[in-house]
């Protein structure tokens, strides 16, 4: 396929790499493209251009900014989203410091990023995923007690598949959690992952779903 990603960081980059490896093309959508000269010159496949071109590009999304400026951001990709699978990697940080260890967020226990996203706009088809890890870990992870589990959630379920087929080609298990609203759920898996590192500088985890 061809994937847009909207984002220039290291998770945009991160995620760019996985799909080049399982021989996707991607255009990064970026308002700085000296932030990904060096990558597109290294990975045959990418390219770096405008948040619109990339979206026009994709025959898939990847949203992957700050989550303060995610509205924004899609809002440039425009006409571009629509009927379009957009996978939404982002969590709603708030501009301020961690309390003992816990990030802080602008949305509240009964909202999520990515209801606000899916509300806002309505022609995407939104799926929430690889927000719940660093990116250092996102593509062909490897732990000691196994396969680690990535939940997803969205209102569609053809596109939950195709992120799902994604995200096990990226070496995950894929764990199902329903609509969108179940955001509010996986959005502070962010706030957990982050705790050992702000508190023990331990950055090496991942979740994973055991069932009986």
């Amino acid at each position: 396929m061809k994937i847009g990603i909207l984002g220039s960081g290291d998770v945009a980059q991160a995620l760019a790499k996985g799909f080049l490896a399982n021989s996707h093309q991607v255009a990064f959508g970026s308002r700085d493209a000296t932030k990904l000269a060096e990558f597109v010159a290294a990975h045959p496949g990418s390219q770096v251009t405008s948040v619109a071109d990339a979206a026009a590009f994709g025959e898939l999304l990847v949203v992957a900014v700050k989550g303060t400026v995610a509205e924004s951001v899609l809002a440039a990709a425009g006409e571009h989203l629509a009927g379009k699978v957009v996978i939404d990697a982002n969590n709603p940080i708030a501009e301020a410091p961690p309390v003992n260890g816990v990030l802080q967020f602008f949305t509240g226990p009964n909202d999520s990023l990515g209801e606000r996203l899916q509300a806002r706009f309505p022609q995407a088809r939104i799926v929430k995923a690889f927000n719940s890890v660093g990116s250092n870990f996102m593509v062909n992870p490897v732990f000691a007690g196994g396969t680690p589990t990535m939940f997803i959630a969205g209102n569609d379920t053809t596109a939950k598949a195709t992120v799902a087929a994604i995200v096990k080609a990226f070496g995950w298990e894929v764990a199902d959690m329903g609509a969108i609203e179940s955001a509010r759920a996986l959005e502070p898996l962010c706030q957990l992952w982050c705790l050992p590192g702000f508190l023990h500088n331990q950055w090496s985890h991942a979740f994973k779903l055991l069932q009986k």
